[in-house]
């Protein structure tokens, strides 16, 4: 309660506190000719910190003359190491090293912080953070490639320039009818979700930072979310239409694309690239192996799944364990292998073995993932929602680019569907998904981020 109760008051106060702070600091004279990046986890692994830097790339592409700052919370990084990170993890090779300002109360956005009303507790967390970031440096532009949008009034106010990359809006109009609802899932719990009084109250809750949302989400002078689904709820929630832009997450497709579609099928193998959080839904794709394999029939190759993903924190390597554990439960412990933060070279020799992708979060923002599966010839079988069903697995010239399913039984029949297909249907379906994957690639993100924040940062 300490901690909510803080919060509480710095939300209420510390607006006008920082524009009186700005005024007699003269941060407004003191902002330099920078882009400053604000990502406090610079070591998440995911789609986000490959969409950090490849943005970093793209300006010092286009405007050597522009420093670029990463705002993080990770006390160990320096210029030179996520130079080598971002090679290393994603193969994005910087021209030169960014500047690093280490931020030091990144535990005001820590999930762990916030026990209860975690999403207004980490957005009003990030206000301190920024807080933070701001007055350690100043930059003329500033850049949120993380998604705390309570951030872009306190850069306002700083005199920046405020772009944001936004992969999955904080609320989401989804989010409030499943609540009214009362469906149950990772961020509606049980509990709630049974009781009438409690989702009422919630949807109350909902609705106020739903507004709140949208007013700080508008102190964008640019909004470049990453799939038609995002870019259809940030316009609604934010009501900047004519400063959103769609542009694609960048997806290694060239480098994948040289991957042989010849798989060896003893035994099958399926990988997941996610990192170990909630929503990505890990169990659920034990739970459909164990099914699946249940269901084979007699002479059919047992499929082997490969789980790829990154440790943010501890609660993060609670919840592999926790997978872990599941696979013993379910017996599939000797069909399911474990990759905690690979390098990147050993994520593209897994990927270049697997017959297929599987991916399971309810209303995937996009899907990276997704996508390098395609590209590297694994089919994807992805869920019936969001990014996956709006933008990626859809037919290519006439053929079938992979599978959509919603539970457990779906997902099933998808592995043992790819399970049971010929050599010569695999790849023709794998043919196709690599040529629908060319579509997002490295190059077209570049491409397209670079035309959206020309009008602000290229001119000189």
């Amino acid at each position: 309660m300490a901690n909510w109760a803080l919060i509480t008051v710095i939300s209420l106060v510390l607006a006008p506190v920082l524009r009186l702070a700005v005024i007699v600091l003269g941060g407004r004279r003191n902002r330099k000719k920078v882009v400053g990046f604000f990502h406090p986890y610079t070591n998440d692994g995911g789609g986000g910190e490959r969409v950090l830097w490849c943005a970093v790339k793209a300006i010092q592409d286009e405007r050597p003359d522009l420093n670029c700052v990463i705002y993080t919370g990770d006390h160990d990084a320096t210029p030179q190491t996520l130079n080598a990170r971002a090679f290393d993890r994603f193969g994005v090779k910087l021209l030169h090293h960014p500047q690093v300002v280490h931020l030091y109360k990144r535990k005001w956005i820590e999930e762990t912080t916030y026990p209860r009303f975690t999403m207004i507790g980490q957005s009003f967390g990030s206000i301190y953070l920024s807080w933070e970031a701001l007055s350690k440096f100043t930059p003329l532009y500033y850049l949120d490639t993380s998604g705390y949008a309570f951030t872009y009034p306190v850069a306002r106010i700083f005199g920046c320039k405020v772009m944001c990359y936004t992969h999955y809006p904080t609320i989401s109009l989804d989010m409030l009818s499943r609540v009214h609802s009362r469906a149950s899932m990772y961020n509606n719990d049980a509990l709630i979700a049974k009781s009438a009084l409690l989702s009422w109250c919630k949807v109350i809750y909902y609705t106020i930072f739903s507004w709140m949302y949208g007013f700080v989400g508008s102190c964008s002078h640019l909004a470049m979310v990453n799939s038609s689904w995002t870019q259809s709820h940030i316009e609604k929630l934010w009501g900047i239409s004519s400063r959103t832009r769609r542009v694609y997450p960048p997806c290694d497709t060239s480098g994948l694309q040289v991957l042989p579609l010849e798989r060896a099928m003893d035994p099958p193998k399926i990988i997941s690239v996610a990192q170990f959080r909630p929503e990505k839904a890990h169990p659920l794709q034990l739970e459909a192996l164990a099914v699946a394999i249940k269901k084979l029939e007699p002479g059919l190759p047992r499929p082997k799944l490969q789980l790829v993903g990154s440790c943010r924190n501890e609660a993060d390597e609670k919840r592999l364990q926790n997978l872990k554990d599941l696979a013993k439960k379910l017996n599939v412990e000797n069909d399911v292998e474990f990759h905690k933060n690979v390098m990147y070279s050993d994520l593209v020799r897994l990927l270049g073995g697997a017959v297929a992708g599987i991916h399971t979060m309810i209303d995937e923002h996009f899907g990276i993932c997704i996508v390098e599966y395609m590209a590297a010839g694994a089919i994807p079988i992805a869920n019936r929602s969001a990014g996956p069903k709006m933008d990626i697995v859809l037919p290519q010239d006439g053929k079938q680019t992979g599978f959509l399913a919603q539970d457990v039984q779906e997902y099933a029949s998808a592995i043992i569907e790819i399970v049971k297909m010929s050599s010569s249907e695999r790849l023709e379906m794998a043919a196709a998904a690599r040529r629908r994957a060319s579509l997002f690639s490295e190059q077209r993100f570049y491409d397209d981020f670079k035309a959206a924040v020309g009008p602000i940062l290229f001119h000189k």
